[in-house]
């Protein structure tokens, strides 16, 4: 049944007297007995909507967000792929601003920029070389002048723009500084040896560049860009001091004092110099026989002149250039003696410094070799006088000391070596016996493991049975006996001769010695013996050098050589014959027959199977019953000159 009129009541309201209708919510309504209150669920249902609402805002609002971040990460990506490419071009030149320039000649106005501050802004031209040709084009107002320097990449647009600047490229073609002729341009000589004017990017600092730097450089665009760090000049020089003294070094003591008065003398006593009108030589040479200590030499007068400096007034120490004289050479023309000027003017700045610097040529026969000698090559003919010039010149060279080492003082130029240029000579000779067990106090010391028996012998004194070993090692090195006979000499009046290892005996050989025992012991001591030193490890090692010997020398080394190494009175050597102990073979064999231990179990040997003064065969049967590994050889001569 449908209701209408009054009647028809809302839910939650009620008809009053008179007609009208009183709401649940009203006061009217809440005194009325039995009409329902709705008053708390309408509550809860509008707090719940409020929260639903509140979530779904917080949602649209991160959405948004989201989609924001979105429009503009598209965006960037839209204008990097729609944005016009950029040629890069090098910065030659920058002039001053030019008269005004409207914002509308250029790609956009900086942020910021109004229109009337626009047609106020001066632009920049930069010289730009560009494709392959210089081009004058505008630069961006916008750009700050510190982007704008020579050297630096110039980003240009399609209308030709200068819109921005990256920094000086650090490749490029290789060139070698020669002069630094003002502040914006040097002078350099190319690889292929031409010399070039080219204008120097505004970031480096002419103050720290040198002659002989290397430097990173455009060729067509005319400008250096970088400093290449390592220089080829330092290639070739070792400037840092040696740590090498004195006491390192034995066997030489006259020698030492020798040089210790040439070159320690003038700077550690200058004042008693000039009061005697004395001046410090200019250079020393130092010559003989490979492997006797020249080098160590050198070393140490670089390190006696920094001790000496360094402990007056705490003044800088000495430097000490070492130059490898064979890789001066070149087959560029002129590249050699532009090399030789950059030493030189290197040792002079660090002179300046009130610091000694010593230049060290070692293998200077490789450089300063007699000028016309040369067979395919007239290099010297140019490198001698440059160095001469450098040594004796106009220009001074004061706090410098030239040392050379060779063993081949014969091929040196006559000019190098005259009073004023090298003025001390000093001759390294071989090691004679005292000099030898001095050397070996250096290898050999009580400080190192040494075998229990040989401790022993010597009740437990260590330095005893050090000094034992040494003096034994001497006595086997210095024997003049069949076993350690190398070659025998014929000179030019038909005498003859016979070197023995102790003719050929240097410091290396006796420092390999010493590694060779020691070699000797660690293998031993790895495969479960008890390892150390002992006399017989040095004997063996001293028998193993004579093996060496007579294998790497005699028939291969022309008579000229052997002359000049062992000729002290000037006879001439005609032949040279390698000498190996021989005796008539055991088993009837007869002569003919050469014997050999393969082992070279000691010096010892040589006692062993000799009798007076020649090799016994019952003797010889003997040792190799005892000495396993012997051989003999066939078709060989047996007699042995001593």
């Amino acid at each position: 049944m449908s209701r209408s009129g009054p009647a028809a009541e809302r839910p939650g309201s009620q008809q009053a007297e008179g007609g009208s209708v009183v709401s649940s919510n009203s006061p009217q309504a809440q005194d009325q007995p039995g009409v329902p209150d709705f008053t708390s669920h309408q509550l809860r249902e509008a707090r719940a909507e409020a929260v639903s609402l509140a979530a779904k805002n917080d949602r649209l609002v991160a959405a948004l967000a989201a989609a924001r971040e979105r429009i503009t990460e598209l965006g960037a990506q839209l204008d990097a792929v729609t944005r016009p490419a950029v040629t890069l071009g090098l910065v030659v030149e920058v002039f001053p601003p030019a008269a005004p320039v409207p914002w509308a000649a250029h790609e956009q106005a900086p942020a910021g920029a109004s229109a009337d501050e626009g047609t106020q802004t001066p632009s920049r031209q930069v010289l730009v070389y560009l494709g392959g040709r210089p081009m004058g084009l505008a630069a961006h107002p916008g750009l700050a002048p510190e982007e704008l320097q020579v050297g630096r990449l110039a980003a240009v647009n399609d209308q030709m723009l200068v819109v921005g600047t990256l920094p000086a490229p650090t490749t490029g073609e290789a060139v070698t500084l020669d002069e630094v002729l003002d502040a914006t341009r040097v002078l350099v000589t190319t690889g292929s040896g031409a010399s070039r004017v080219l204008a120097l990017a505004d970031h480096l600092d002419t103050e720290r560049l040198r002659t002989g730097d290397t430097l990173a450089a455009d060729p067509r665009a005319e400008v250096a860009t970088a400093v290449v760090e390592r220089t080829g000049v330092a290639q070739l020089v070792v400037s840092e001091v040696p740590d090498v003294s004195w006491e390192d070094i034995g066997g030489l003591g006259p020698q030492i004092e020798q040089v210790r008065d040439a070159l320690e003398l003038p700077f550690t006593s200058p004042g008693l110099y000039r009061a005697y009108g004395l001046r410090a030589p200019r250079g020393v040479l130092l010559y003989g026989p490979p492997g006797c200590g020249k080098t160590l030499l050198a070393k140490a007068v670089a390190t006696s002149l920094v001790g000496s400096r360094s402990g007056r007034g705490g003044q800088a120490g000495a430097a000490f250039l070492s130059v490898k004289g064979p890789e001066l050479l070149t087959k560029f023309v002129g590249e050699t003696e532009r090399q030789v000027r950059a030493i030189f003017e290197q040792a002079r700045r660090v002179a300046a410094e009130d610091r000694p610097v010593v230049v060290f040529f070692d293998e200077m026969e490789a450089l300063l070799r007699t000028r016309g000698t040369g067979v395919s090559s007239d290099v010297e003919s140019t490198v001698v006088p440059q160095v001469l010039a450098e040594i004796d010149g106009v220009e001074p060279l004061g706090n410098v000391v030239v040392i050379g080492a060779t063993n081949r003082e014969d091929l040196i130029d006559p000019a190098v070596l005259r009073p004023g240029r090298l003025d001390v000579r000093v001759r390294i000779d071989r090691p004679d016996a005292a000099g030898a067990q001095d050397i070996l106090a250096r290898h050999l010391t009580s400080d190192l493991p040494l075998a229990p028996a040989e401790v022993a012998a010597h009740g437990g004194d260590r330095e005893a049975a050090a000094a034992a070993m040494r003096r034994a090692t001497v006595a086997a090195l210095y024997a003049r006996t069949p076993a350690t006979a190398v070659l025998e000499v014929t000179y030019a009046d038909a005498t003859t001769r016979t070197l023995h290892l102790a003719d050929l005996a240097s410091g290396a050989m006796l420092a390999a010695v010493v590694a060779g025992a020691k070699t000797a012991a660690v293998k031993d001591e790895l495969a479960g013996g008890q390892g150390g030193l002992s006399t017989q490890r040095l004997l063996e090692a001293v028998s193993l050098q004579a093996r060496h010997s007579e294998e790497t020398t005699g028939a291969a080394t022309s008579p000229q050589e052997w002359e000049r190494l062992v000729d002290r009175d000037g006879r001439g050597i005609r032949h040279v014959r390698r000498l190996i102990p021989s005796a008539p073979a055991p088993g009837g064999l007869g002569a003919g027959v050469r014997t050999r231990a393969q082992a070279w179990p000691g010096a010892h040997v040589a006692a062993a199977v000799t009798s007076g003064g020649r090799l016994d065969g019952q003797r010889l049967q003997d040792y190799q019953d005892r000495v396993p590994g012997t051989r003999t050889e066939a078709g060989c001569e047996t007699s042995v000159s001593d």
